[in-house]
């Protein structure tokens, strides 16, 4: 097993600053090494932990995208990379519960000959800012596979990917998480997830997601060389850079007692960024179907004042969601 750790100075972040410039992140106690490129990764599922009050994102190397998006799961195929990102929630003033302290990081990685001895998958856990390995020695993976081990039907695999596939069999993957209109403008679930939130009193779940230039913003603010900014603060993004903000349903999590996952998607708006870091045309698809409200078809073409004034209340909301924080 190779056991290097990659410097934590070249990651590719999605939020704060990297604190490790020139240092190394250490591997498991099992030798499992840390992937830094982690933070990269497409989001595969939310996960709103009401048990024990944190949010995760479970995000997928592209061999893991692939395998969802094709259905090819049962079992997943070797080199598939996840990694489950944990933070506690942290209710703000406007009654959301968003994400606060950074918790930890999962690392699940199949390689069914290399790691038979632990059901096909190598483990690892790095908690806190200064990811710390987890455990003591060794002996913790024996915590990883017996946790998993209830699902060892669905490959030793928690989450339900959000995906079109079908599959046969019940509660291995979200399809209707993923029942967004082909005719949406663009397709957010296939960009990089940049933020959640949850808002107990209509019991939904929201994603902010960016297409490449607005992940190459976060990325710039993130870098070794940017300078330090609060990490409430949003972002100023470039001309090019697209936000979507998708609203679900939440429904509970069949295989985690008191969990929560997407549902039916509600919602889904547009915010493009202009000239100048300010926003271009706001657009909102809801109802059934998923269509272009009329509303905001009005505000558009210059009628309905109220109409225009709540899409720029949602525009100035989408634009000061800050990322999600990391190391």
């Amino acid at each position: 097993m190779d056991a290097r750790a990659e410097p934590v100075s070249k990651r590719a972040g999605v939020n704060s600053r990297v604190r490790f410039s020139g240092a190394t992140v250490p591997p498991e106690f099992n030798g499992f090494p840390f992937d830094p490129n982690f933070e990269t990764w497409k989001l595969i599922s939310t996960t709103d932990r009401g048990d024990n009050h944190t949010f995760r994102f479970i995000l997928g190397n592209e061999i893991a995208v692939k395998a969802a998006q094709s259905g090819n799961i049962r079992p997943w195929p070797d080199g598939t990379e996840f990694a489950k990102i944990a933070w506690q929630q942290e209710l703000s003033p406007d009654g959301l519960l968003r994400p606060g302290q950074f918790v930890q990081v999962e690392l699940m990685l199949k390689d069914a000959k290399r790691y038979q001895d632990t059901e096909g998958w190598g483990w690892g856990r790095w908690r806190g800012l200064d990811l710390k390995p987890y455990g003591t020695d060794a002996r913790f993976v024996n915590e990883c596979t017996g946790c998993h081990r209830p699902v060892r039907g669905n490959d030793y695999v928690y989450t339900l990917p959000i995906t079109t596939a079908k599959i046969n069999g019940e509660e291995i993957v979200n399809n209707r998480a993923a029942s967004l209109p082909a005719t949406l403008p663009y397709q957010p679930l296939a960009w990089n997830a940049i933020t959640m939130y949850v808002d107990p009193k209509t019991h939904t779940m929201a994603t902010l997601y960016g297409n490449q230039a607005a992940m190459q913003a976060a990325q710039a603010r993130n870098s070794a060389s940017a300078a330090p900014v609060p990490a409430s603060a949003a972002l100023v993004y470039p001309p090019d850079a697209v936000l979507a903000l998708v609203t679900w349903a939440q429904r509970d999590d069949p295989h985690w007692f008191g969990a929560r996952i997407p549902d039916v998607p509600l919602s889904v708006e547009f915010v493009p960024a202009a000239t100048g870091g300010q926003a271009g045309t706001y657009r909102r698809f809801a109802g059934t179907g998923l269509t272009l409200k009329e509303d905001q078809a009005e505000a558009q073409t210059g009628q309905g004042q109220a109409e225009a004034s709540l899409a720029a209340e949602r525009t100035s909301f989408i634009l000061s969601l800050a990322p999600s924080r990391l190391p």
